[in-house]
C-alpha cells in the first residue's frame, strides 16, 4: 500500500473519531446543558426525557417533552406552551438558532403535542422592527391537540385529534394581520372540533375535518355569530349586516394557500344554510383595496337555503332547494372593481319556492338559470306592505323563459343582449302608483339592453291607474328588437322598438263614466284593427248632471270597426303617427249635453289649434266615417225633456289631417260630410282650416233640401215651446269664415208655407194669441229666387265650442231671412208683445165690449181706433217685411 493512502486512511480515521467524539459530547452537553442554554439565549424554557441529536445531520429526536415560556407576558414573541410526546427535526438549523435566534427545520414530526400558541403582537409598521420568525418547510403532527391565541390570550385556532402533513407551512404574526394566518403549498389533515375566530363577531367551527389523495372533507362547518342581533346593532351601529351560516358537509381537493391567495377546485357544499339579518344601515363607501384572491375551479351548492331577514326581524328573502355550479369562479382587486364582484367561465342555477316579501311579494316555485338562458315556473307576483305612491302587481305566470347572447359588466356599465323573452300565461292586475314630476336620473348602470324578441302568450292582463282599470284578455303579443341605451346627452334613457304585434279580445278600460270595450283588437306598427268597439256610461242622465261641476258632454258610442293603415312609431323617444287611411264603420253615436250645470269657464281652443298643440308628429291622409248615425240632444233647465238633433247616413271624410310637425308636409286639412239631417233630408258639409296658421281661421260651407219644417220640432220643441206646424225648408245654404274671435258670410234660405205654433210650459196646449203674434213677424214664404242675407259680426264666446259659434252664424242667417234684415228691432218688439200677451188678450176684449156698447160715442169710438191701429200696423209691418 502506498504511503499517501496510508496517511489519508489514517486522517479519515482520526477526523471519523473526532466526529464521533464531537457528536457525543454535543448530545452529552445537550442533555445535561441544553435545557439552561435555551433558558438563557431563548425565550423559552424547555425539558424532556431524552434527546438525540446528529451533528453531521441536523436531525434531533426527542421525548417527554414540555415547553414553556419564560415570560407568558411578553407579546413581542410568540407564545408556547404545552407536552409533546416525540418529536423529531430534520436538518435543523443549529447554527441559526444559535446565532441568528431564528427557528428553522426543513422536516418537523410532533407526536402527539398538546400546545397552546400565542400568536406574536403584529409589526410595527411604522418601526419595521420584525420579529423572530418559526420557520417550517414540512411539518407533520399526529394525534395533536393545538391552541392557538391572539397576543390578547384571545382564542384564535383551535383543533383535536389532528393528524396533519403539511409541506412548506410558513405561519408569521404577520399573517394574522391582514394575510392568511398559515400558508402551505400540499397538506393532508385530519381532526375534530375545529375552531377558528378571526375576530370579534363571528367563529368558525367544524366538527371533522380529513383528506384522503388530496380530496378534503368538512363535517358541519359553522359560521357563528358571537353576538345576538341586538347586541350585534349595539356594538357595531355601523355595520349594515350580520351573518350565520351552516354547511353539514363539503367537499373539496387541491386547496393552495399562499400569502394574500386561496385556491381549490371541486368543492362540493351539501345543504349549506345561510341566514342574514340586516341592520337597514347603508354599507359605507370604502377605498380600501382588495388584498387578496379566491380561486375556485369548480365549485357546487346543493340544496341550499337562505333566508334573508328586515331590520324589523320579519322575512325579507327565503329560498329553498338552490343549487349552484360554478366553474372558474374568480374573485381578486380587479373583479372586485366590477359591478358583479366575481369572475366565473361559467355556472349553473337553480332553485324552488323562492319567496321575497317587501313592497311588492314574489313568489317563485323554480327557477333555473346559466350563462346562455333562464327558466321560471309559476311565478307570484302580490301587494305586499303598502308605501306611498308606489304601485303594485297582483299577478301569476305559469313560464317565463329567456335566452341570451350576451351578458356582461364592463366599468361598471351593463350590456345585455336576449335572443328571446317568452311569458306564458299571464294573469292579474298591475296598479300603477302616483304619477311623480319627472327627475333626470341619468342612464344608470345601463351601456346596452337588447331583446331581439319578446312574446306574450294567452295573458289576462289588467293595468290599473287612479281607478281606471285597462283590461286585456287573451293577450298575445310580440315585440321585436327592443333597444334601450343612454340618450346621446346621457339625460336618461332611450327606448325603440323596431317591430310589434298584438292582439287582444274582449279589451276594456273603465273611467269615472265609461267603460271602453272592443271585442278584438289588433295592433302592429302598420295596421290597427278594433272590431265592436263600444263606449258606454257607467252613469244615468241624472247622476252624470249631478256628478259634474261643470257643463260636459255624455257619451255613448258604438262602432262596428275601425282600422287605419300606415306607420307609426309609439314606443320611442321619436314619436310619430303616420296613417294612409283610417277608416270607422257604422258608428252609432249620441252625445248629450245637459245645460243645469255651469258653464265650464275654461278657453276652447279651435280644432286647428287642438291638432297644433300634439306634441308629436301625426298625420293622417284619409279619414272616413262610413254608413253611421250621429245624434246630439241638449237640454236645459226649462226644457221639457232633451232637444234632440239626428245625423243618420253620415258619412264623413277628412283629408290631410296632421299636427303640424312634420317638415315639407300640406297643414290644410278638408272635411266633407254628407248625411241625412233627422232623417228626412240630406245635408253636405264642407269645411276646412290649416293646423299651421297661428290665427287659426277656417271656412264651413253646407246645403240642405227638402227639410219638412216639422221635421226639427225634436228639438226646438222640448226648450224653446214652438213647434213647426206646417211648411218646408226648399233650400238652405250657408258659406261661414271665421276665427277665433267671430265668423261672417252669407246665408240663403227658400222656404214656403212656414207656420209655427207657440205652446204652454207643459208643451201641449197651443197658445194661440203667441202663436198668431209669432207668424206674423214671421215670412211665410220666401219666393222663388230669396236673396242670400249676410251674416255679420258674430262673436264667438271663448268657453264655447267651434260649433256654438256655427249655429250662431246659422241662427242669425235665419233670423234675418224670417223676420228681417232689422232682427234687433222686430226681436224686441216680440219680445214685447210675448211679455204683455195677458194685457194684449184682456184689451182686445175690452174694446169689444166698448165697441158693441158704446158705438156711437166718439171718444171710446176714437180710444178704440188707437188701439186697433197699434194692431194693425204690426200686423201690417210683418205682412211687408221686405220693407224694414
Amino acid at each position: 500500500m502506498k504511503r499517501w493512502v496510508k496517511k489519508l486512511l489514517i486522517g479519515l480515521g482520526i477526523l471519523l473519531l473526532i466526529l464521533l467524539a464531537a457528536n457525543f459530547g454535543l448530545n452529552i452537553w445537550l442533555k445535561t446543558q441544553l435545557p439552561g442554554y435555551i433558558k438563557k439565549n431563548t425565550d423559552y424554557k424547555v425539558s424532556y426525557k431524552t434527546l438525540d441529536v446528529d451533528l453531521g445531520s441536523g436531525n434531533i429526536f426527542a421525548s417527554g417533552i414540555t415547553v414553556n415560556s419564560k415570560n407568558p407576558q411578553n407579546t413581542n414573541v410568540i407564545g408556547l406552551q404545552g407536552t409533546i410526546d416525540t418529536l423529531k427535526i430534520s436538518r435543523f438549523g443549529i447554527y441559526d438558532a444559535i446565532f441568528n435566534k431564528t427557528i428553522s427545520s426543513s422536516d418537523l414530526l410532533l407526536a402527539k403535542p398538546n400546545l397552546n400558541i400565542i400568536l406574536a403582537r403584529p409589526v410595527d409598521r411604522k418601526t419595521g422592527k420584525k420579529r423572530n420568525p418559526v420557520l417550517f418547510e414540512n411539518i407533520r403532527i399526529n394525534k395533536g391537540t393545538i391552541n392557538i391565541f391572539k397576543y390578547t390570550k384571545q382564542k384564535f385556532l383551535s383543533v383535536q385529534e389532528l393528524d396533519l402533513f403539511v409541506e412548506n407551512l410558513q405561519m408569521t404574526e404577520e399573517s394574522v394581520e391582514d394575510k392568511l394566518p398559515v400558508v402551505f403549498d400540499k397538506y393532508d389533515i385530519k381532526g375534530k372540533n375545529f375552531f377558528f375566530r378571526p375576530d370579534n363577531v363571528y367563529a368558525i367551527t367544524i366538527s371533522t375535518i380529513s383528506t384522503a389523495d388530496g380530496q378534503m372533507s368538512v363535517g358541519n362547518f359553522r359560521l357563528i355569530p358571537l353576538l345576538n342581533f341586538d347586541q350585534f346593532k349595539k356594538f357595531y351601529p355601523k355595520k349594515p349586516k350580520l351573518f350565520e351560516f351552516s354547511i353539514p358537509k363539503m367537499e373539496f381537493k387541491d386547496i393552495v394557500l399562499a400569502k394574500n391567495k386561496i385556491s381549490l377546485a371541486n368543492a362540493d357544499f351539501q345543504n349549506p344554510v345561510l341566514t342574514v339579518y340586516n341592520t337597514g344601515i347603508k354599507s359605507p363607501k370604502t377605498e380600501k383595496k382588495i388584498n387578496f384572491e379566491v380561486n375556485l375551479e369548480d365549485i357546487r351548492l346543493n340544496n341550499a337555503a337562505v333566508i334573508i331577514n328586515k331590520p324589523d326581524g320579519t322575512r325579507l328573502l327565503s329560498a329553498k332547494t338552490l343549487n349552484i355550479k360554478v366553474n372558474q369562479l374568480k374573485f381578486d382587486k380587479v373583479t372586485a372593481e366590477e359591478m358583479i364582484p366575481v369572475g366565473y367561465k361559467d355556472f349553473h342555477f337553480s332553485g324552488k319556492d323562492i319567496q321575497y316579501s317587501n313592497h311588492q311579494n314574489f313568489l317563485v316555485e323554480s327557477i333555473a338559470l346559466n350563462p346562455k338562458s333562464g327558466e321560471i315556473r309559476n311565478l307570484i307576483l302580490s301587494p305586499g306592505t303598502p308605501e306611498a305612491g308606489k304601485g303594485s302587481m297582483d299577478l301569476k305566470t305559469d313560464h317565463i323563459a329567456f335566452n341570451i347572447n350576451k351578458f356582461e359588466f364592463v366599468k361598471r356599465k351593463l350590456n345585455l343582449d336576449l335572443k328571446d323573452i317568452l311569458v306564458e300565461n299571464i294573469k292579474g292586475t298591475v296598479k300603477a302608483g302616483a304619477t311623480k314630476p319627472k327627475v333626470n336620473r341619468g342612464p344608470g348602470i345601463i351601456q346596452s339592453v337588447i331583446v331581439r324578441k319578446m312574446s306574450v302568450k294567452n295573458s289576462d292582463v289588467v293595468y290599473d291607474k287612479g281607478m281606471q282599470p285597462l283590461a286585456f284578455h287573451d293577450l298575445n303579443a310580440t315585440f321585436n328588437n327592443i333597444e334601450i341605451g343612454p340618450k346621446p346627452n346621457n339625460q336618461g334613457l332611450s327606448f325603440k322598438i323596431k317591430d310589434y304585434f298584438l292582439t287582444t279580445r274582449n279589451f276594456a278600460y273603465k273611467t269615472q263614466f265609461y267603460h271602453l270595450s272592443a271585442g278584438l283588437l289588433k295592433l302592429n306598427k302598420n295596421k290597427i284593427l278594433v272590431n265592436n268597439f263600444a263606449m258606454k256610461p257607467l252613469v244615468s242622465r241624472a247622476q252624470f248632471i249631478r256628478m259634474i261641476p261643470v257643463e260636459r258632454d255624455l257619451y255613448d258610442i258604438k262602432v262596428s270597426q275601425i282600422s287605419a293603415d300606415g306607420s307609426w312609431d309609439l314606443f320611442s323617444d321619436s314619436k310619430s303617427i303616420n296613417a294612409s287611411n283610417v277608416t270607422v264603420l257604422s258608428a252609432d253615436a249620441n252625445i248629450f249635453r245637459s245645460k243645469i250645470p255651469k258653464d265650464d269657464p275654461k278657453v276652447k281652443p279651435l280644432y286647428s289649434k287642438l291638432l297644433r298643440s300634439i306634441k308629436i308628429p301625426v298625420t293622417v291622409n284619409h279619414l272616413d266615417l262610413k254608413n253611421s248615425v250621429l245624434v246630439y240632444e241638449e237640454d236645459t233647465p226649462e226644457s221639457a225633456g232633451p232637444g234632440k238633433l239626428t245625423f243618420s247616413n253620415f258619412n264623413m271624410n277628412v283629408k290631410n289631417l296632421n299636427s303640424a310637425k312634420t317638415k315639407g308636409k300640406p297643414t290644410r286639412v278638408d272635411i266633407k260630410i254628407d248625411c241625412s239631417f233627422m232623417n228626412l233630408a240630406p245635408l253636405s258639409v264642407n269645411w276646412n282650416f290649416d293646423v299651421a296658421d297661428q290665427n287659426d281661421r277656417f271656412s264651413i260651407a253646407g246645403r240642405t233640401t227638402n227639410l219638412p219644417a216639422n221635421g226639427i220640432n225634436p228639438f226646438i220643441r222640448p226648450y224653446l215651446h214652438v213647434t213647426a206646424t206646417s211648411g218646408t225648408i226648399q233650400e238652405m245654404l250657408f258659406n261661414f269664415k271665421g276665427n277665433p274671435s267671430g265668423l261672417n258670410g252669407a246665408f240663403n234660405l227658400k222656404h214656403k208655407d212656414l207656420k209655427i205654433a207657440v205652446l204652454n210650459k207643459e208643451n201641449h196646449e197651443k197658445k194661440g194669441v203667441l202663436t198668431a203674434v209669432a207668424n206674423l213677424f214671421i215670412r211665410s214664404d220666401s219666393g222663388k229666387f230669396p236673396e242670400a242675407v249676410a251674416v255679420e259680426n258674430v262673436e264667438r264666446d271663448p268657453t264655447k265650442s267651434f260649433f256654438n259659434l256655427f249655429w250662431k252664424g246659422i241662427e242669425q242667417g235665419l233670423k234675418k231671412t224670417l223676420i228681417g234684415v232689422n232682427v234687433d228691432k222686430t226681436e224686441k218688439t216680440v219680445k214685447n208683445a210675448v211679455s204683455s200677451v195677458k194685457e194684449v188678450k184682456q184689451t182686445v176684449k175690452e174694446l169689444k165690449q166698448d165697441i158693441k156698447a158704446k158705438k156711437e160715442e166718439p171718444k171710446p169710438q176714437e180710444q178704440k181706433k188707437e188701439k186697433k191701429g197699434f194692431l194693425k200696423g204690426v200686423f201690417k209691418k210683418k205682412e211687408k217685411p221686405g220693407t224694414e
